[in-house]
């Protein structure tokens, strides 16, 4: 996990002063992306940066990744499946154990078609001395890229806030699932997944979501470090610490679980169940009304919105992740398996053709809502976040279930099919607890409520706008529209339509 900046001048041969001074402004921007070093080079009319959180091949994976052609790739994610493409590649003069390098030897061999062979999470560009370029994200947008096109030069970063204000609001985010080159342009690469096994019955849907999951889970423990888990207490990240509890290295000792909110809060009392439970070796964070309304201002830059849902979710995360960081680099979370299993409850409302669409819809539509929360929060400490539950088999898995099996079952009860999939993994009434959105589980939604008259805003608060900004919808979102605008200036109307999810 990094972040990686990139600058190309299209036809010319080398690049301009004026363009390295701006690479390595965006590359401090990302620092906090990749604590543990940076990298830049020069390949002919592209600079590349890079700054690196060390995971997998801790002594040789620094980066930009050199290729045969005097070719050179800055990436940020986890390839998983980079054990077979070496095989599948025996002639090629790998230098490094970087699950990155697998990246440079797919596209050196068979071009950009052979990006839908990746397995995992992306987002990279790859540059050859003769001009020629590769960027390309990973299909469901879980690894971070955006994009811009100015004064004759590409630009490419992690984050919005690499890039300089003034040139903010020409940023675009690059859609999840393609690749651009400098010769072809953007193009679709729909990644290579086998045709999904649609269950006969119940039973079978069962065993295939507890064997593709189990699978997910462990792809995800790649590392040469320790791994551990966040954990709300709620179903989706518990059963991903159950399966990590039976799964993981014993070398690394007991999988280390971390949870976050108010003291009373009813995520911690379940997370503590849980973990004790599975014998797992826990921490909790239990914070303050003042520290959450204390960090507020750097979690609306960091996630770079001011929707009031995202943001009342980020905080417990941001703080969540600011103390789990201080003992891995590594976790697995739960993100995707609510848009998968119809795990919300006003999802209750909609018949079984518009529940088909608005799941499918809300899975591709999660790169810039949970997942653009996820990275923000975590990479603002050089954490990774890892997420099972969108493994691409899963996916397809989930997506070819009859939607009417993905229906509330026993008590009611949301992600019927996943609880009995797992049944005997946790205790029943663990196994079965209700859902509560993360900001409600945690606290924050109440620390809100009743703190609010902390965010210092007017009573007439309907007829106040920042800026060119819409409207606010509440008092809450035009506190944090004022903090959007203040710690990322430079951004227009349009941008925001795009990047704050309103």
């Amino acid at each position: 996990m990094c972040g990686i900046v990139a600058i190309h001048r299209p036809n010319t041969s080398v690049i301009l002063t004026d363009d390295l001074a701006r690479g390595r402004r965006m590359v401090e921007r990302v620092g906090h992306r990749g604590p543990d070093g940076q990298g830049q080079r020069i390949v002919g009319p592209t600079f590349l940066g890079h700054t690196r959180l060390a995971i997998v091949d801790l002594a040789e994976g620094q980066q930009p990744l050199p290729a045969p052609g005097d070719r050179w790739l800055v990436a940020n994610g986890e390839i998983y499946n980079h054990q077979a493409i070496r095989a599948d590649h025996p002639d090629y003069p790998f230098r490094t154990r970087s699950d990155s390098e697998a990246i440079a030897a797919l596209i050196g061999r068979d071009g950009v078609p052979a990006i839908a062979r990746l397995w995992g999470m992306f987002a990279f560009v790859y540059a050859g001395p003769d001009g020629s370029v590769v960027a390309a994200r990973d299909e469901l947008g879980i690894k971070p890229l955006y994009w811009a096109d100015v004064d004759g030069a590409v630009l490419f970063a992690s984050e919005l806030r690499a890039f300089d204000p003034e040139l903010r609001p020409e940023v675009r985010e690059f859609p999840p699932g393609h690749a651009w080159t400098a010769a072809g342009g953007l193009v679709r690469i729909r990644p290579q997944v086998g045709a999904p096994a649609v269950p006969a019955d119940r039973a079978e849907a069962r065993r295939l979501i507890r064997e593709r999951l189990i699978t997910a889970v462990r792809r995800r423990l790649m590392a040469d470090i320790p791994v551990g888990v966040f954990l709300s207490g709620g179903l989706d990240s518990s059963l991903v610490a159950a399966i990590m509890a039976r799964h993981a290295d014993p070398a690394h000792g007991p999988v280390r679980s971390f949870a976050a909110g108010t003291v009373d809060s009813s995520d911690l009392a379940a997370a503590r169940r849980v973990a004790e439970h599975l014998g797992l070796d826990h921490t909790e964070r239990i914070y303050t009304a003042d520290e959450a309304l204390a960090v507020l201002p750097e979690v609306v830059a960091s996630i770079e919105s001011y929707e009031p849902s995202l943001v009342r979710s980020a905080i417990p995360n941001y703080l969540l992740a600011q103390t789990t960081a201080r003992s891995v680099k590594v976790v697995l979370t739960g993100e995707g398996a609510d848009e998968l299993f119809a795990g919300y409850d006003h999802l209750r409302e909609l018949d079984l053709d518009q529940l088909q669409a608005e799941l499918e819809r809300s899975v591709r539509g999660l790169h810039n809502l949970n997942l653009q929360r996820c990275d923000r929060v975590t990479m603002a400490f050089g954490l990774e976040a890892r997420v099972p539950f969108l493994d691409l088999d899963l996916v397809a898995l989930a997506e070819s279930i009859p939607i009417g099996w993905r229906l509330p079952g026993r008590l009611g009860q949301e992600k019927a099919l996943l609880r009995e999939a797992f049944a005997g993994w946790l205790p029943d009434d663990l196994l079965w607890r209700v859902k509560e959105q993360f900001g409600d589980g945690s606290g924050m939604a109440a620390l809100i409520r009743d703190h609010g008259h902390a965010l210092d805003l007017p009573a007439n608060w309907r007829a106040h706008r920042v800026s060119d900004l819409e409207a606010p919808r509440s008092r809450e979102e035009l506190a944090y529209q004022r903090l959007f605008a203040d710690r990322l200036d430079g951004i227009s109307e349009d941008v925001l339509g795009r990047f704050a999810t309103a």
